[in-house]
């Protein structure tokens, strides 16, 4: 039998289903093995087979290897399908761009090459690989940039580019494990779906993703074989282009395409093209001949060194190419690079002020940087580096990859680290760099203020605030800041950590707690908040350590780890009770509180939100005190206080300000909404439709995933079954898409009641005895308990 086989349904997601239950039966297997086998969740697979929610392109392929079938000619059903249907909706991704692309910016002076980039092209074609090699400075970036730029347009679904930083001096090349998670970040997996143990399965994940999707990657400046061979597409139609200093023999399956210098001729044309020379007899070029080829020589044909020279001529305009031959023969011999002529005589013309910026930005963390970061390394005002940075962008001392981004090549970037350690300080350098983790830290600060998340968070208290940092309009912006500086933030936690600044490693992972809520990330904000704990206790300082246990309990409860959640809680209530914090104690008397819940409790979470809300008046923090009477509301209503949870509900809104998006605003909504349901449908409708509008406008997919679940529990209340089942539906569908099973215990006995009186009996006894298995795994009593109900109640029914 082939499982691609077209059924004659007319519903594409039924039609999805049918031929996914072929796959299964040519498999052989049951949902349980299936979905051991494939590295899928049964509860899902069953939904997948049975039509009640279209999967994700990566499970479809896991499928079809597992019965070694071709998933291609399935993708056209699976499009069919996944269109329909309402969830995820496109707000979800609003401010995310529709394809990410990362490539830097195509040279304009691209020149020659002809020969080698159609073999780059071929060999693209024929093996969906290539990887050229060459000496420094030789163009091999250059050409595979402008190989992918050729490519885009026929590799839509993204452009990814990494720097793999086998040969910059300071820094050790990019593990295959790291690369592999900027790609799939890059790609928005979410991190709960990325593995987290084994090279093997990330590498695998990896494929997995590309499988289904056209995408060019371009892995830059690789050190050897083993680094690039797990970042390597499998089956499907994604290309990668790698370039590296050593030719990578242990890639077989990999097209090698060599560069060597340009030839005399190619050499000239560039050098023409870059000087900004008008070529032919009357250029300054034609008219000393001898002179440029002493250029050229002294170059070593290389185009980096080229365009450096180029960039000379072109803003000296007085300068004969004599001139520019002799300044550049003063210099050969400072460094044995082959360009060293070139790039020597570029630093030289630098006023005091550039050189200073320009050896100082080899010191940074990182990739790409922005002017405010420059500001704060050379401790300048914001126009003065913008200043500085436009010149040494014009000398082709560093290159602009898009619009207010720049970056070093490797062999500049290793000139300027050299000549920093040379020529400044040691105290000098060490400030410099703090100034870089100060700024990263309220920088992140700044942007977190701007993504109401919770309560707002405290000031960060690390180093100093810089002069000036960017202006972040609204979420969408502060989002899109930390998606650009993601790996920048890395780098400096990782560089605060070398260094010893255990402030700074304590505080910038508790500003990226909104960000890491919009991308799914507790996985890793675990393991942020672990390294924040060993640095809190190696500070002793007791606010930091006490909220150091906070953060880290926070991360376990929504990693689904409530047992150590719980004692990272305790840990920090002791400590705060010496530290008398009140803002901290607030807080964590609200984490508690939802904690508490979990764990089955029934009056003690009304009176932890009620201290909450108290502890935050007497900080002077409203929002706080607002996001607490929320939670209070939520809590009245899961009692059953149906009248006094709307009445809190209402208050919470009266106090909402101008701001939409105002967090406790969302909650509120829902509990108003639940609250009201079986006496007021059309303003509990209104309310819940409004949550949901807030929670998609913000990006948020758990929050998209709560109001979905609640619209389907509120749709019930009224009678509405058919569209209560539709709205659990694809609340799942969300959850399903972010890999969080965990998460999936708050909605599973709701979905399951929905069921029930939808007529559904077998599959409410389903959903329930999976919210109770998951329950005794999470330790969620409360959720037991309502699962256990149910399943007697069902059961008892049958019989």
């Amino acid at each position: 039998m082939d499982g691609h086989t077209r059924t004659t349904t007319t519903d594409p997601q039924e039609e999805l289903a049918a031929r996914l239950r072929l796959l299964q039966e040519l498999s052989g297997l049951g949902v349980r093995a299936l979905a051991r086998d494939t590295g899928l969740s049964s509860s899902s697979l069953s939904r997948y087979l049975n039509g009640q929610t279209v999967p994700p392109w990566p499970a479809v392929v896991a499928l079809c290897r597992l019965v070694k079938r071709d998933p291609r000619p399935l993708r056209p059903v699976w499009e069919r399908a996944s269109n329909p249907l309402p969830a995820p909706p496109k707000s979800t991704r609003q401010g995310r761009p529709p394809a990410r692309n990362d490539l830097p910016r195509d040279v304009p002076d691209f020149t020659g090459r002809e020969e080698r980039l159609a073999a780059v092209l071929a060999a693209v074609a024929s093996h969906r690989a290539v990887s050229v090699d060459g000496m420094a400075g030789v163009g091999k970036t250059c050409l595979a940039v402008h190989a992918a730029h050729r490519l885009a347009a026929d590799f839509p679904d993204a452009q990814l580019y990494v720097d793999l930083h086998g040969f910059t001096e300071g820094r050790a090349p990019l593990g295959p494990d790291a690369a592999l998670r900027m790609l799939l970040g890059a790609l928005d997996v979410p991190s709960e779906k990325v593995p987290q143990d084994g090279l093997e399965q990330l590498a695998a994940c990896w494929r997995s993703e590309l499988a289904g999707r056209r995408v060019v990657v371009v892995l830059d400046n690789a050190a050897d074989a083993e680094q690039v061979r797990p970042l390597l597409p499998g089956a499907g139609p994604s290309v990668a282009l790698v370039t590296s200093r050593n030719r990578l023999l242990g890639l077989d399956e990999v097209p090698p395409v060599s560069l060597d210098v340009l030839s005399p001729e190619e050499s000239a044309r560039l050098l023409v093209r870059a000087s900004g020379d008008p070529g032919g007899p009357e250029g300054r070029l034609a008219r000393d001949p001898g002179s440029a080829a002493e250029v050229l020589r002294l170059c070593g044909h290389l185009p980096l060194a080229l365009r450096l020279a180029g960039a000379r001529l072109r803003h000296r305009p007085g300068w004969t190419v004599g001139v520019l031959a002799e300044r550049m023969t003063q210099g050969a011999g400072e460094f044995d690079a082959a360009f060293s002529a070139a790039l020597a005589m570029s630093v030289r013309q630098l006023n005091r002020s550039q050189a200073r910026l320009f050896r100082l930005l080899g010191l940074l963390p990182g990739e790409s940087f922005d002017e405010y970061v420059v500001a704060a390394l050379a401790d300048v005002p914001l126009h003065g580096a913008r200043t500085m940075l436009e010149d040494l962008l014009d000398a082709h001392l560093v290159q602009q990859p898009t619009v207010g981004r720049y970056r070093l090549h490797d062999l500049v970037h290793q000139h300027a680290r050299r000549a920093a350690v040379e020529q400044d300080a040691a105290a000098d350098r060490e400030r410099a760099l703090g100034r870089v983790l100060d700024y990263y830290v309220h920088a992140a600060a700044a942007a977190d203020a701007a993504m109401p998340f919770l309560s707002p968070g405290r000031a960060p208290s690390a180093g100093h605030r810089p002069a000036e940092l960017p202006e972040f309009r609204d979420k969408h912006a502060a989002f899109a800041w930390f998606v650009t500086e993601y790996g920048n933030l890395m780098a400096a936690f990782e560089t605060a950590a070398a260094v010893g600044a255990d402030v700074h490693v304590c505080e910038l992972p508790r500003f990226l707690r909104a960000y890491f809520a919009r991308r799914c990330g507790t996985t890793h904000l675990n393991v942020l908040f672990e390294r924040s704990l060993a640095a809190a206790e190696r500070l002793d300082d007791p606010v930091q350590l006490a909220e150091a246990h906070s953060d880290l309990g926070y991360a376990r409860y929504n990693g689904g780890r409530t047992a150590e959640a719980a004692a990272a809680y305790e840990a920090a209530g002791l400590r705060l009770s010496q530290a008398g914090d009140a803002r901290a104690e607030a807080e964590l008397a609200v984490r508690r509180g939802y904690l508490s819940w979990d764990a089955g409790q029934v009056e003690e979470p009304l009176e932890l939100f009620r201290l909450a809300g108290k502890l935050y008046e007497q900080a002077g923090c409203p929002t706080g005190a607002a996001h607490a009477a929320a939670s209070e509301a939520w809590t009245m209503l899961q009692l059953g206080h149906r009248t006094k949870a709307a009445q809190r509900a209402r208050e919470v809104l009266n106090l909402q300000p101008t701001d939409p998006a105002w967090p406790p605003g969302l909650t509120a909504r829902i509990t108003l909404g639940l609250s009201i349901a079986p006496e007021d449908p059309e303003e509990a409708a209104d309310q819940l439709r409004q949550a949901l509008t807030l929670a998609r406008e913000d990006g948020h997919l758990n929050n998209q995933a709560w109001c979905l679940n609640c619209m389907g529990v509120a749709l019930r209340q009224m009678g509405r079954y058919e569209e209560a089942l539709a709205s659990h539906r694809e609340a799942f569908a969300l959850l399903d898409e972010l890999f969080e099973e965990h998460w999936k215990i708050h909605f599973l006995n709701g979905y399951a009641e929905t069921c029930r009186l939808a007529g559904l009996p077998e599959e409410a006894l389903r959903l329930h005895r999976e919210a109770l298995e998951l329950a005794r795994r999470l330790g969620n009593q409360h959720a037991e308990a309502l699962a256990q109900e149910g399943i007697r109640e069902l059961t008892t029914g049958v019989h």
